[in-house]
């Protein structure tokens, strides 16, 4: 069965871009708003990564990266951001939020594919291990 990857992004073009690259080797999930993520993540549903742009229409910038990373429930999966926002408030923020890596707009998606893959396996590697123990 594929990993999943879910992704949370206002713009149809990213999600359109990211499901073309990802969908290869994952199962990709995307969303326009973080509400409909919340909605989503609360039908038990937990992917092995999340993709995520801190600036969303239905939320203040950085909320739903905020809920993800302090939950209980969501704080243990990979968070990736995109954002376009500029690299010194995202790299704070990022760190702030405990977030496993970050891409500004516009990406490479060759690279952005690269730490996907990384952090997916990281994951797999990591739940093995405490499952093990």
């Amino acid at each position: 069965m594929k990993k999943q990857i879910l992704v949370i992004d206002d713009s149809k073009a990213i999600r359109f871009l990211l499901q073309t690259i990802l969908s290869k080797d994952y199962q990709v999930i995307s969303m326009p708003d973080g509400c409909t993520a919340m909605y989503w993540l609360s039908k038990k549903n937990l992917p092995d990564l999340i993709i995520a742009d801190p600036q969303l229409p239905d939320m203040e910038n950085w909320e739903l990266v905020e809920q993800l990373s302090s939950s209980g429930i969501y704080g243990h999966i990979p968070l990736l951001v995109l954002s376009g926002l500029d690299n010194e408030e995202t790299q704070v923020k990022c760190l702030e939020h405990s977030v496993s890596k970050y891409f500004l707009k516009p990406f490479n998606p060759v690279d952005l594919l690269s730490v996907v893959n990384n952090l997916v396996r990281k994951q797999v590697i990591d739940k093995n291990f405490f499952n093990a123990n």
